[in-house]
């Protein structure tokens, strides 16, 4: 769950702190401000440094220094490198909140100061929607950047810790949280208005990894759909929930068939936020909103997957509870998009399953149909993700005709070895939507690479006994057969994006933006796209 730390951008302190920290830049050089926080501590600052030789400015570095004792509650001093301002960017910007986070919560900081302003950094930032221009990062915007690593790094899933309550003997107290950061540069109200929206997509990520991290016997696909209702509705998003029933009379046989094996029986939510033609039904539980040409977001919700009657080995099928990571950033990025008021149309559609054995379960060597009318050989009961989506692709497209649709799955073990935990997969059959995409990765750090959607990958998913096989039956490129699969749903010349986030979706070791486990990734590359091309 998110860690509330109160962020605040002023042109003069306002609030008294423990901790007074300043930015560097390269060769550990200083701006006056740096140099004010110097002589307020008597030049102890300036002695640390002349005095060691390992901290130089370098972007990301921290340094702790301990203050003397002084009547005004400073405890200690920490200089925050940013390196060179002229090659600064906003990832970069983010990776040094969440790194300036991190020390912060280690020495126990309760109210920080930050003087923002690092020398040689322009005073304010000119945006720009191409990633391969490079321009000078402004004060402003690294300052705002640096607020967003530090939200998405205050993040803690403790929902079902105990309180702590210390080791029993007397005395004991609670680790100290950090409670506020107070940001100071001239360009103040600038960054605080930039930030807004950095705001909201902190938050959107941290519902997409509170989803994820939950238990799968808290999270299966009933109670994941009406968890989504009540925390959308009140943001003006409509929300749909199709139970089996509704399914079934739609003709989404693939999806039905693997959710079968459990007791628990499938969903899908369909999400519409209005927020460029102002539709009415926004709100309302029965009518949804009319637009024209939305954009769709596409989430693969496999709430636990056991492989099915293809099971996975025990080892590490605990993990499983994150394979509907990416039903989740479209649940995220659709919070982000209504929370800050976004001038565009979306529909986000998640298809929710648990995949169990079962006697119910469906097998190796079954026939089933799509809502496409495809008809479908399984040969694997594990590759049940592309299953799900295929029907949820096709729902949006004859019910919405959106402009683009993007997909979101962790669909793939193969991708991981393709790619391991740094890129997502990403496979596209429009060249304008790919440099949308890979612009947003850039400037997000979200990080995503360009596979080959060739014709080969999907020719080799058509079966000899029905339209289409689950599996291409060869043990190479098992991404790419996927996305190929998925391809046989893609209407037309419809512009799509399929990105495969298994290896990028959860994490084992904590990063600078977040600590192990669900990473909320897809969140925050999505709404830049969106906010930098249909805005």
């Amino acid at each position: 769950m998110t860690k509330t730390v109160k962020i605040t951008f002023s042109k003069t302190p306002k609030q008294k702190s423990d901790t007074l920290a300043a930015c560097v830049g390269a060769d550990g050089a200083f701006s006056p401000e740096a140099e004010a926080l110097n002589k307020q501590s008597g030049g102890t600052i300036r002695q640390w440094m002349d005095a060691q030789d390992h901290f130089t400015g370098k972007a990301g570095q921290v340094a702790v220094i301990a203050a003397p004792k002084n009547k005004d509650g400073v405890v200690r001093y920490m200089l925050v490198g940013t390196g060179e301002a002229a090659d600064l960017t906003a990832a970069e910007a983010a990776v040094i909140g969440g790194k300036f986070y991190s020390a912060l919560k280690s020495t126990g900081t309760e109210h920080a100061t930050l003087f923002a302003a690092a020398k040689g950094a322009a005073k304010s930032d000119k945006k720009s929607k191409k990633s391969d221009e490079k321009q000078p990062l402004g004060a402003d915007a690294t300052a705002a950047h640096i607020a967003e690593g530090l939200r998405l790094r205050a993040y803690d899933f403790d929902l079902y810790k105990s309180a702590d309550k210390g080791n029993g003997k007397k005395g004991d107290k609670k680790a100290r949280a950090l409670q506020s950061v107070d940001i100071v540069l001239d360009d103040a109200t600038k960054a605080a208005a930039m930030e807004r929206d950095l705001a909201a997509a902190a938050a959107g990520t941290h519902v997409a990894r509170d989803l994820t991290n939950e238990p799968p016997n808290v999270i299966y696909p009933d109670s994941y759909a009406k968890r989504i209702a009540k925390m959308l509705q009140p943001l003006g998003v409509h929300v749909e929930i199709l139970d089996e029933k509704k399914m079934a009379k739609l003709g989404m046989e693939s999806h039905l068939a693997v959710g079968q094996g459990s007791a628990r029986p499938p969903r899908v939510v369909i999400m519409r936020y209005a927020g460029k033609s102002g539709a009415k039904g926004a709100k309302s539980a029965k009518t949804a909103p009319k637009m024209t040409k939305p954009l769709a977001f596409v989430g693969k919700g496999v709430t636990f997957d056991t492989g099915g009657i293809s099971i996975k080995p025990a080892a590490g099928m605990d993990d499983m509870k994150m394979d509907m990571g990416g039903s989740a950033a479209v649940v995220g990025l659709m919070h982000t998009l209504a929370s800050r008021k976004a001038k565009v149309d979306v529909v986000g559609i998640v298809g929710l399953a648990e995949n169990m054995p079962s006697d119910r379960a469906y097998r190796p060597g079954d026939i089933i149909n799509s809502m496409a009318g495809k008809t479908i050989e399984v040969l694997n009961t594990d590759a049940e993700g592309r299953l799900v989506l295929c029907d949820a692709l096709t729902y949006v497209q004859k019910h919405d005709k959106p402009k683009m649709i993007i997909d979101l799955a962790t669909l793939t073990g193969a991708i991981m070895v393709a790619l391991g935990p740094e890129y997502a997969g990403a496979y596209a059959n429009d060249e304008t939507l790919w440099t949308q995409l890979h612009d947003a990765s850039q400037k997000t750090g979200e990080k995503l690479w360009r596979m080959p959607l060739d014709d080969f990958y999907r020719k080799s998913m058509v079966s000899t006994i029905a339209d289409l096989k689950n599996i291409s039956g060869s043990p190479h490129g098992g991404s790419c057969t996927a996305a190929g699969f998925l391809q046989h749903f893609i209407e037309g010349d419809t512009p799509w994006a399929h990105l495969d986030i298994a290896g990028t979706a959860w994490v084992n070791a904590d990063k600078p933006l977040g600590p192990k486990g669900a990473t909320g990734f897809g969140v925050r590359v999505l709404n830049q796209m969106v906010m930098d091309y249909y805005e």
